[in-house]
């Protein structure tokens, strides 16, 4: 089991860069491949990037692809989001996720972060 926490998220203008971080409790964090995920206002919470365990494969949703980078320091606990070139419709509750393998569906992962919100304003 892992506790999850986020943190990094803001307000930025369009065009901008933000880096999330998301650090996990214990010794377990690096048997977990880690995903971000993304919840507009109103909107169902969408996948945005994943991790294997120990950083060697990463994938991401086409609308991120170029743009956002996921990494992990698994000394750290800790997995990142990069995100540049930030457009209006980035906005949204930003998670990270822990799960047993990489994979782009919510259902793949078991444990959560509270998430923090990005704003990207236009």
């Amino acid at each position: 089991q892992v506790q999850l926490v986020e943190s990094g998220g803001g307000l930025v203008q369009a065009g901008g860069s933000l880096r999330l971080s998301c650090v996990g409790s214990g010794d377990t964090f690096h048997m977990y491949a880690m995903g971000w995920f993304r919840q507009p206002l109103g909107k169902e919470r969408e996948f945005v990037a994943t991790i294997s365990r120990v950083g060697r494969k990463t994938d991401y949703a086409g609308s991120t692809k170029g743009r956002f980078s996921i990494s992990r320091d698994n000394a750290k606990n800790t997995v990142y989001l990069q995100m540049n070139s930030l457009k209006p419709e980035d906005t949204a509750v930003y998670y990270c996720a822990g799960g047993t393998s990489l994979a782009f569906d919510r259902a793949s992962y078991s444990y959560w972060g509270q998430g923090t919100q990005v704003t990207v304003s236009s």
